[in-house]
């Protein structure tokens, strides 16, 4: 029944408008960065730790290099290993489609994520610190909001969480529990890191789902 299923399911559609979906995701990602964005320079240095939510000031002290390069690692591992799942076992024509689509809401959440942190504009937990002065001079310390890591890896594992249930591939649910797994990891890396605020993970997880699900439920 499953190997019928499959067979039937509609296969995701593949060509040019998937490239220039992908490219133009991409340039939008790069923006922020080329035209210096934020340029404004924080609002506070140091910032009172008592403006923030009580579980934000929870994070206040974590600064784990270790935790920083292993969410790298593991956001690398979710991702590649969406990717090799959405194509495992399936026709080349389907494989293809899935491909396209996937890479598609990776880079459509690269977008959103980077515009978002720009227009956010908000500061990292190291500018609530005593480290905030020497900290303050980088402009990435403002892009706190929302988790760039977080939201790729839970766009990868929504993404193919729809793809798989839509053409009924074998494990579906049980591959997709693992990837959200990995991806609540990267969160909780990138919080032991210091990197992030609780509510900046909630938020990323919140962007990378739904634009994975948009994406997969609606590409032709």
């Amino acid at each position: 029944m499953a190997t019928q299923l499959a067979a039937q399911a509609p296969a995701y559609r593949y060509g040019w408008g998937d490239a220039a979906t992908t490219a133009g995701a991409g340039v939008v990602a790069l923006l922020p960065a080329a035209l210096k964005l934020p340029s404004l320079p924080p609002p506070c240095v140091p910032c009172d730790p008592s403006a923030l939510w009580s579980v934000d000031r929870r994070v206040l002290g974590a600064d784990s290099r270790a935790a920083g390069t292993v969410s790298d690692v593991a956001l690398f591992g979710v991702v590649g290993l969406g990717g090799w799942l959405a194509v495992s076992g399936t026709p080349r024509t389907v494989a293809r489609g899935n491909a396209a689509t996937y890479v598609d809401a990776l880079a459509i959440t690269l977008a959103a994520t980077n515009w978002s942190k720009a227009l956010v504009h908000r500061s990292r937990p190291v500018l609530y610190t005593s480290g905030a002065a020497a900290a303050a001079t980088v402009r990435d310390n403002r892009m706190s909001f929302p988790s760039g890591h977080t939201s790729m890896a839970f766009a990868a594992a929504t993404s193919y969480l729809v793809l798989s249930r839509r053409q009924h591939q074998r494990h579906a649910t049980r591959n997709a529990v693992l990837l959200y797994l990995g991806a609540a990891g990267v969160g909780a890396l990138r919080l032991e890191a210091g990197r992030h605020f609780p509510t900046d993970v909630l938020g990323g997880a919140a962007l990378g789902t739904s634009v994975g699900w948009l994406v997969a439920r609606f590409h032709p």
